[in-house]
């Protein structure tokens, strides 16, 4: 579907409600933070709701303080248009897909390849580095102007998602980009410390937990970590926010292939969080749509129900066969 017809909808609805995937992190922020603030600048009305609570520091984004926890008593949220950014399936938007239950239009705005086109209107770009690069084309097609608040929110999203410039997704449109972005005064030095250089002491530690027990196959091509639940407990740490953090450590390792780290759910449910990195030769968007997941050709991710030595087993088979 065309950027046109997203716009049309931007244009012709008031009450926007704008949610982006469970286990946030700095694209899925940045961009829904972002068409929040392009909404508002328009004269209308919006509001953030997200099933996460936002995460450790990220409190220095714009607008940051007025996203919404998702709760029951929420049901009754007026909107007109409910719009999902950095979300391959309707059902990543945690619990807040049900707020729509009046099946107000929905707005798809994306860069995964495995999107399944949940939206009325669907705008899904897979080539592009982030969900931020695609709202900073929005705020150009519709003339509305970057600001500071705008270009912070954007900056930090297209710094997350590209591996800080280093991943295949950054093209030189990223870099113009971000060139563009940076004649709004915005401090790069300032944003990269708050996202990657701002670990408490306990959340070092359990890094470094996990990566003392890094594992690999007998070629070396494969490596991969485990964060047990007992371990997650005992550093009453919640997985999501360190998880690209042990994944960049794997990926440094000579002549590696496929980064997998398994990660037991914190809550009541047995089942495993599983994040996949490749360095290209392995599509590992297709070893995770087998397991009912998906995402990117070097980055994805999928939920398994089930105990981890099991899942463990059944996913690294599948990688192998790959390999």
């Amino acid at each position: 579907m065309s950027l046109k017809k997203i716009i049309a909808q931007i244009r012709k609805n008031r009450n926007f409600l704008v949610t982006a995937h469970v286990s946030l992190e700095g694209d899925a922020l940045g961009s829904e933070l972002a068409f929040y603030h392009l909404v508002k600048k328009l004269g209308k009305n919006a509001v953030v709701v997200n099933e996460d609570g936002l995460p450790y520091g990220y409190d220095f984004l714009p607008h940051a303080d007025k996203i919404v926890k998702y709760k029951d008593n929420l049901k009754n949220i007026n909107f007109d248009c409910f719009v999902a950014v950095d979300c391959s399936d309707l059902k990543r938007t945690g619990e807040v897909w049900r707020l729509n239950k009046c099946r107000k239009p929905v707005i798809n705005i994306d860069h995964h390849i495995s999107n399944d086109h949940f939206g009325t209107y669907n705008w899904i770009v897979p080539h592009a580095s982030s969900a931020c690069e695609l709202v900073y084309r929005l705020y150009k097609a519709m003339k509305v102007p970057l600001d500071p608040e705008s270009a912070l929110c954007l900056y930090t999203g297209i710094l997350c998602d590209t591996g800080s410039f280093r991943y295949t997704n950054t093209s030189a449109f990223t870099h113009k980009i971000a060139a563009d972005l940076l004649r709004y005064n915005i401090k790069p030095l300032e944003i990269y410390k708050n996202v990657f250089g701002n670990y408490p002491l306990s959340d070092v530690k359990l890094i470094a937990k996990i990566l003392s027990n890094i594992q690999t196959d007998p070629k070396g091509k494969l490596v991969w970590f485990e964060a047990g639940k007992e371990l997650l407990k005992k550093y009453k740490k919640i997985y999501a926010d360190l998880s690209d953090q042990v994944l960049t450590f794997g990926r440094q390792v000579k002549g590696v292939e496929v980064v997998v780290l398994f990660k037991e759910n914190l809550g009541p449910k047995s089942e495993v969080h599983v994040n996949f990195r490749s360095e290209g030769k392995v599509d590992v968007n297709e070893i995770a749509k087998t397991f009912v997941g998906g995402g990117h050709r070097a980055a994805s991710g999928c939920t398994i129900p089930g105990r981890l030595e099991e899942i463990k087993k059944k996913v690294l088979r599948k990688i192998e066969e790959k390999l």
